[in-house]
């Protein structure tokens, strides 16, 4: 038999090549774990009150009056409406943390095993919450300078840690020198920068009516250039100084076609940032328009199943059309909220500690990025804004606080198991238990999610549509919550759970030793 091997060299080569190449790029599981903005765990921080100044006595001529430096261990309370300062005096109360202090505690955030910092905003404003910026570029002088954010950024990234800054580009404040100017002058060259004018109360159109709030004119391009058009503009710069990403501020007002530009230009700078949407809305469409959402409506069904108000098969049925119109890459992305500066403290809406399990094991493990707010780890209290806001108790940062122990085990269990992080999600039919699957490429990485809202012990044979899982196979849980630990067996496609009064498990496969014989020798 006469061959050219020529021929046979190159249909080796090309065969060597594919192999190769499928070896390089093993699938979009390990691209998602490649990907930091997928399912990390993210700590949210307001600067002015997460560690006290260490010179805070220096800082006292930075809070003229009508502000007022209060002390660490005073909580924050309702202040009166100053009609001279269109806000309420609450708004006006310091506590004096600043980023040189708050850079000496990110190795508390690390030590919990959280993968970014959210940091509430730092720009030049008049307010404690720095939602009514004067300057963007410039920072608020009780918080330090660009160098000190600079530093903090610096830290973060030597701890493996992620930054993302508030972006608040939907308004200003009212004091802001450029507003000011612009409402008193017709001809001044930022009157174009607002919608002023007497059709509105006040003169300009200002954020929901709050006076304080005068909202930008982002038909106008020099404003959408300085906000993150230009090389040197707001977004731009603050990715450059060490930013990974940005949460915006009341993005729904930007709308769809300016969030595109502004993430495009976000990802132009620095490929691989995030840019995510405090959107209380459904996410769907927005999802076009930026990398993920702070994700509302999963809160809605979590907190909603808690409380009754729907039903575990309801609730199934609607996280599995949340997750197939969003799509599960950007519902990675997105952040899992239950509290934060604008919602009361989840040990305030949970006061029962069975209650709050039950929603935290649930915010940990859906698909997305959980949002943990400061003090959320220690237990702290605090009702409607501004009591949800108070100054960090590290005197509670103990090894024996229970939630404390509670919040670290739960952050371990995301980190050990990898289809919590990047897995897939597949909810389980259940009348009276809410159960998901969360799956990746490889069967034993499979978790499956059992949970229990109500008030009675519930029995359940769930189907499990998941082909590899084979048949007598034992899923143990791994979560640790309900004791003593159940006993659940995969038979072929279901499993019968039973769950006590508002318990969770998180069942993995664990199969049989049977003598180096393996069901699963020939499935990923």
């Amino acid at each position: 038999m006469n061959m050219n091997p020529k021929p046979l060299r190159l249909a080796l080569a090309a065969g060597l090549g594919a192999l190769l190449n499928l070896h390089a790029h093993a699938g979009p599981f390990e691209d998602r774990e490649r990907d930091w903005r997928n399912g990390g765990v993210v700590y949210q921080i307001i600067v002015d009150r997460y560690v006290p100044a260490a010179n805070l006595e220096a800082k006292r001529a930075l809070y003229p009056a009508p502000k007022v430096l209060k002390p660490w261990s005073e909580a924050p309370t309702p202040g009166p409406y100053l009609e001279s300062e269109k806000l309420s005096a609450h708004e006006l109360h310091f506590w004096g943390g600043d980023l040189p202090s708050a850079t000496t505690k990110l190795d508390h955030v690390r030590q919990l095993g959280a993968d970014v910092l959210y940091i509430n905003p730092i720009h030049l404003a008049y307010t404690n919450h720095k939602y009514d910026a004067f300057d963007f570029k410039a920072i608020s002088p009780e918080y330090g300078t660009r160098d000190d954010f600079r530093r903090l950024t610096a830290e973060a990234r030597r701890l493996g840690l992620k930054v993302v800054l508030d972006g608040v580009f939907n308004h200003m404040g009212r004091n802001a020198p450029v507003f000011k100017q612009a409402l008193a002058n017709p001809q001044d060259p930022y009157r174009s920068w607002f919608a002023i004018g007497p059709q509105y109360v006040g003169g300009a159109r200002v954020w929901t009516g709050f006076q304080n709030l005068p909202e930008l004119n982002l038909e106008n391009p020099a404003v959408r250039r300085h906000l993150w058009g230009d090389r040197d503009s707001v977004v731009r710069g603050y990715l450059r100084d060490g930013v990974d990403g940005w949460r915006l501020d009341t993005a729904y007002e930007l709308g769809e076609t300016y969030l595109r530009e502004l993430t495009d230009a976000a990802h132009r700078e620095k490929p691989g940032s995030l840019v995510v949407g405090e959107i209380v809305n459904y996410p769907d469409r927005w999802l076009r328009a930026m990398d993920a959402v702070m994700n509302f409506t999963l809160r809605e069904i979590i907190l909603g199943l808690h409380r009754g108000e729907i039903s575990p098969a309801a609730a199934n049925r609607m996280t599995a059309r949340l997750v197939r119109d969003a799509g599960i890459e950007p519902m990675l992305k997105s952040w899992v909220v239950i509290d934060n500066h604008d919602i009361p403290r989840i040990a305030t809406q949970l006061p029962d500690v069975a209650q709050r399990r039950l929603v935290q094991a649930l915010q940990f493990t859906l698909p997305g990025s959980p949002n943990l707010y400061y003090g959320a780890e220690v237990g702290m209290v605090g009702g409607a804004d501004p009591a949800n806001r108070g100054p960090m108790r590290w005197d509670l940062v103990q090894d024996d606080n229970a939630e404390l122990v509670w919040v670290k085990q739960l952050i371990a269990l995301r980190k050990s198991h990898r289809a919590l992080r990047v897995g897939d999600f597949h909810a389980i039919d259940g009348e009276k238990l809410y159960a998901f699957e969360r799956r990746t490429d490889r069967v034993l990485d499979t978790r499956i999610v059992v949970a229990n809202p109500s008030d009675q012990t519930v029995r359940e044979r769930l189907l499990v549509p998941s082909a590899h899982l084979m048949d007598d196979t034992p899923m143990v849980d791994v979560l640790g919550l309900v004791k003593p630990a159940p006993v659940v067996g995969f038979g072929p496609g279901f499993i019968t759970v039973e769950l006590p009064p508002r318990g969770v498990v998180v069942l993995q496969p664990q199969p049989k030793f049977l003598g180096g014989y393996s069901r699963y020798k020939r499935v990923p």
